[in-house]
């Protein structure tokens, strides 16, 4: 009996040890770059709040009654991505950067519904994600009326809906590869939007400095921003 107390101690310590040391590592998240996070901030035709459980950016000016819910990639802050969608938000769209559960989105089960009600005006919805965000924004397509996907690809199958989709990758990603983002384009309807962003890489679809495993981009980070913001902006005007 006391052999086999031992043994049921020794498993629980090695699980709630694990649990720990996946908890940390889990809440170790790449941080949001301070200076590109000022300037939306500064920025009078943009205005941020944070919602507790998402970061929410609306237009001070005239708004285009459409909005975009938008998840990060995996351990990334949600405010890295106030500098992406800035020019978007100026421009009109509501954009909705949500705070995964443990800073994963596969950890999050909360509907769309939870995060458009924090813009009731708005009539026309997108989901999109970065990454692993974005892979899980496949899985909640089917609630939307656009999927916008930023350095990611879809694991499921959405070809046969009539959703619009934008895909933006970049030339130089080291992680969502152009050769991934190719081989994974039969799941998207074939009226998908795909744009390569020449010179581009994995981390600047954000804005939290470097990512372990991704290739040096070869344009500045504010080029890359632009044609990312510019082709977004394009395809939210086609919505709805």
């Amino acid at each position: 009996m006391n052999r086999a107390l031992r043994w049921t101690a020794w498993v629980v310590a090695v699980i709630v040890l694990l649990a720990v040391v996946f908890l940390v590592w889990a809440n170790i998240v790449m941080q949001g770059t301070r200076s590109a996070a000022l300037q939306v901030w500064r920025d009078d035709r943009v205005a941020v709040r944070d919602a507790g459980d998402s970061v929410v950016m609306t237009p001070t000016g005239s708004a285009n009654g459409k909005g975009i819910v938008f998840i990060p990639g995996a351990k990334v802050d949600a405010y890295a991505y106030m500098a992406t969608f800035r020019q978007v938000v100026a421009s009109g769209t509501t954009v909705v950067i949500t705070k995964p559960t443990l800073h994963l989105a596969f950890f999050d089960t909360r509907g769309l519904s939870t995060f458009e009600a924090h813009a009731p005006s708005v009539a026309t919805w997108a989901v999109g994600g970065h990454s692993l965000g974005g892979v899980r924004a496949c899985q909640l397509a089917q609630d939307a009326d656009g999927l916008l996907l930023l350095g990611s690809y879809c694991a499921n199958d959405i070809r046969r809906s009539y959703i619009d989709v934008l895909s933006v990758s970049g030339s130089r990603d080291g992680l969502s590869t152009p050769v991934k983002v190719a081989a994974a384009r039969h799941l998207l309807p074939t009226t998908a939007t795909m744009t390569e962003i020449e010179g581009a890489n994995h981390a600047d679809f954000g804005a939290y400095g470097d990512q372990p495993g991704d290739r040096t981009a070869t344009i500045s980070r504010s080029e890359a921003r632009q044609q990312i913001g510019d082709a977004v902006d394009e395809w939210v005007r086609g919505l709805g």
